[in-house]
């Protein structure tokens, strides 16, 4: 794993004892597996005062403390009263693991459910996250946090263990997924069915050690290093390489968290799957409605809110060794083409160490120059990819909010039109916004000679 890539294990039991002879090599062998940080989580007061301990002990360990739903018929007052005050620690990042689990029913059900209220109501008080277990009972799990106003802190499902619809009423309450070692398992197409299906923004790993190991350690001890594996399963199954899994579900971490959050730093130049693709601007010449930035700057798991347009040297040093990945793209949260000289520079200097070159562009660059600027792009630029977005003027308007009016639309299909001429590869793209007639879309595309290929939506807010 790269020295950029780091995972987080969000839910680890270190303080027991399967860890005492060997804490310190543990942690050392996570370190070496690429881990920043482990959540050590408690399940009871003993459990809890354990976890805060070892987390003071240790830069990288950070706890939850609270009262596993087995043990429900332990809480009382002085019982919360001592959870409450460890949370005051600023080590412990949440409330749990709380929950409900009408599995092994080791407490009465009304018992379970009135100690997660009181936990869930703690946790608003102190504006800390809940670590949510739940184990063959969704519908209360899930009526209770609604009912306790639980979305106002968030949290995560811990170790999920339900389907994909259940997955999409907890992201749409604001919670988080996490995923164990158990995706791995060849019997567990359910919980691949979920990765596949949730967009890894809302998606965190876990080990849930020393329980539930992946393969291929199955039925021996797990510990924090084995979540490499789990979150190699979800690269596997989302088409992502173990870092891009790594950073976006560590930064996912530390926003739930509060983890180390002057990690989140302004990126320049930022790998996604095999392609490095260089942010040098925030501005765009279109407010195009359906644009993720103004919700977050955040792209993969990188940060792309500039604090300054960097210059052609800053680019390419920000980009190194280009030559390791299939293509360089310009394509940041702004127009590249508003920067053309950079972007002419850049590219001539990669150029001559044989890398190809892609542009994203809204298509408006002649407009907002004032000339053709396709020649000059002639013999830099491999493929262009062009946001063409609609079918027609007043849908464009609409959703674009583009300044130069209708002429925008037009602009946009003449560049597309003319781009062949200069460039070996152009694409027309849309975003699947609800509504739009995506066919009809692609229809003006083919009518203009180039490649169609849709974009998904992102509801935006």
């Amino acid at each position: 794993m790269s020295d950029h890539c780091f995972l987080i294990d969000t839910h680890a039991h270190l303080d027991g004892e399967d860890f005492q002879a060997d804490l310190e090599a543990t942690l050392e062998r996570a370190r070496a597996a690429g881990l920043s940080h482990i959540v050590t989580v408690g399940a009871d007061l003993s459990s809890s005062r354990a976890a805060l301990n070892l987390a003071r002990q240790h830069d990288e360990l950070f706890c939850a403390v609270g009262v596993h739903p087995h043990d429900a018929l332990q809480v009382d007052d002085a019982c919360i009263e001592e959870i409450r005050a460890l949370a005051a620690d600023p080590k412990v990042v949440a409330i749990g693991e709380i929950g409900l689990d009408f599995y092994r029913d080791r407490s009465p059900h009304d018992i379970q459910e009135a100690v997660f209220r009181r936990f869930i109501r703690l946790a608003r008080e102190l504006e800390l996250p809940v670590i949510v277990h739940d184990r063959d009972a969704h519908d209360r799990v899930m009526t209770i946090l609604r009912e306790e106003k639980a979305h106002e802190v968030g949290g995560v499902l811990h170790c999920f263990s339900g389907d994909l619809t259940l997955a999409n009423e907890c992201i749409a309450m604001g919670f988080l997924i996490s995923i164990p070692g158990t995706v791995t398992y060849p019997s567990n197409e359910k919980l691949r069915e979920v990765v596949r299906g949730v967009k890894i923004e809302h998606l965190l790993v876990e080990t849930d050690c020393p329980y539930l190991s992946p393969v291929p350690h199955r039925g021996k001890r797990n510990e924090p290093a084995h979540v490499r594996l789990t979150a190699a399963k979800v690269a596997e199954l989302k088409g992502l390489t173990l870092e891009d899994v790594g950073r976006i579900t560590s930064l996912n971490a530390r926003r739930l968290f509060g983890i180390a959050p002057e990690m989140e730093e302004t990126t320049i130049a930022y790998p996604i799957r095999d392609s490095l693709y260089l942010n040098i601007t925030n501005r765009c010449s279109n407010h195009c409605t359906f644009c993720p930035k103004f919700s977050d700057f955040l792209v993969k798991g990188h940060q792309l809110r500039l604090d300054h347009e960097p210059s052609t040297a800053e680019v390419l040093h920000a980009i190194g060794d280009p030559t390791g990945y299939a293509e360089i793209v310009f394509c940041g949260f702004g127009e590249s083409l508003i920067r053309l000289d950079v972007v002419k520079e850049v590219a001539t200097a990669l150029k001559l160490q044989g890398v190809k070159i892609r542009v994203n562009t809204d298509g408006q660059a002649n407009l907002v120059h004032g000339r053709n600027i396709l020649p000059e792009l002639s013999g830099l630029v491999d493929t262009v990819s062009v946001s063409l977005n609609a079918a027609d003027p007043t849908t464009y308007e609409q959703l674009c909010n583009t300044p130069f009016g209708e002429e925008g639309f037009r602009a946009v299909c003449d560049f597309l039109r003319a781009a062949r001429t200069h460039i070996p590869h152009v694409v027309a793209t849309a975003v699947t916004v609800p509504g739009l007639d995506i066919a009809r879309v692609k229809a003006l595309a083919e009518s203009l000679g180039v490649e169609f290929r849709e974009r998904e939506y992102a509801e935006v807010g």
